[in-house]
């Protein structure tokens, strides 16, 4: 029996992995769950699922979940630091690091610090401090298990493989709702077009990443941190039916894909049984239903957010944690109408260009410089 931590049960992966979980009660039981602002779902998820303890992050919702969980033996907190404090708990084995975006550092930071696996679904947390959280894992002992599709899918198949050196990885991506659309097609888009993704079904922020492949951005960046890779060894290919989730290249020419329908809950069913594979009732996959599966070039003219990613590679330091505060801003402010979609591009390069360079920053560095590319990008946002 796994005793689960789910950070963010609430969103999309938490969601999802809890439906995991639900169908399997004899391997799997749930012994935190967290959320920022959904009071009534998590309320629900408690009840139904009867974890040790609950957080709910946001001080404000404290009372109503405490009065509504108050008949049943469940912990309940308030606050992001009772998050860090509860994941270190003795009773988790492991950590689904599901919360959107910078504020899953500290608790994957104080989880890995504890000894937990983790489950990696916020993929931000190695793209911010990806060479600090790296070291931490070594030190502690801590294997992470990536949750994303494509890093799951590369995690697979390097299984039985960690001996035999990388030549290239390529991470697919399904192109997302603005495919073959050129800057002058995109200059007028809505966020309703943009979250429409053709394949997935995600939360509004990934959603939007994706629309504009900043959500492939990141995954290169994370892809370095997870496999040990230099810039030059991991490309991104479109693949529009998102069956084949990516690819490994080995020296000797030969390459592995893992395959499988676009469906989130089969790498958290996998991260959740590593190193085993238990049997799942998920729909199958069936090569007749998709006679073509084809591949094109992804267009970095249009969608510069990859040429963003290799830059941050490249320049290494801090790079990376300025892209991935500008990016938040800009999501946000974009699915608040308050600029446009081709404005994010824009808007992201131009705080790479203004915040201020670290080459070798410590942990707190990576908080500054979080808050300060939040301060130039929302500056930026005013002038737009």
């Amino acid at each position: 029996m796994k005793r689960i931590a789910i950070l963010g049960s609430t969103g999309s992966i938490g969601t999802q992995a809890l439906e995991v979980i639900a169908c399997h009660p004899d391997h799997f039981e749930v012994e935190l769950l967290t959320a920022h602002n959904n009071v009534d779902l998590l309320i629900s998820q408690a009840l139904e699922f009867k974890p040790n303890s609950v957080v709910i992050s946001n001080d404000i919702h404290y009372e109503k979940v405490k009065v509504a969980l108050a008949s049943l033996p469940i912990k309940v907190f308030s606050g992001s630091d009772s998050i860090i404090q509860s994941v270190c708990s003795d009773t988790i084995d492991i950590v689904l690091t599901a919360q959107v975006g910078f504020s899953g550092l500290r608790p994957t930071i104080a989880a890995i610090q504890a000894g937990k696996t983790i489950a990696l679904a916020n993929k931000e947390t190695l793209v911010v401090a990806g060479d600090y959280i790296s070291s931490l894992c070594v030190k502690h002992n801590v294997k992470i298990i990536p949750v994303d599709s494509e890093h799951s899918a590369i995690f697979q198949c390097l299984t039985g493989e960690y001996n035999n050196p990388i030549e290239k990885i390529y991470l697919t991506a399904s192109g997302g709702p603005f495919r073959g659309k050129s800057t002058s097609d995109l200059a007028g888009v809505t966020k309703a077009q943009a979250l429409k993704h053709p394949n997935w079904t995600m939360g509004s922020k990934i959603t939007i990443d994706s629309a504009s492949l900043m959500n492939k951005a990141l995954e290169i960046i994370e892809a370095k941190w997870l496999f040990g890779l230099e810039a030059s060894q991991i490309d991104v290919i479109v693949h529009p039916q998102s069956i084949v989730h990516s690819l490994v290249q080995f020296t000797d020419g030969s390459m592995k894909a893992q395959m499988g329908l676009p469906d989130m809950k089969l790498p958290i069913h996998y991260a959740f049984t590593y190193p085993e594979r238990i049997s799942a009732n998920f729909p199958r996959f069936n090569f007749l239903n998709y006679p073509q599966l084809t591949f094109e070039a992804a267009d970095k003219v249009t969608f510069r957010s990859l040429d963003f990613a290799y830059y941050c590679l490249n320049k290494g330091g801090n790079m990376a944690c300025i892209l991935n505060a500008a990016n938040e801003i800009c999501n946000a402010a974009f699915l608040s109408d308050r600029i446009k979609f081709l404005d994010i591009f824009d808007i992201v390069e131009t705080t790479m260009g203004k915040a201020t360079f670290l080459a070798k920053p410590n942990l707190n560095d990576y908080f500054e410089s979080d808050k300060e590319a939040r301060e130039i990008a929302n500056n930026l946002i005013k002038n737009v």
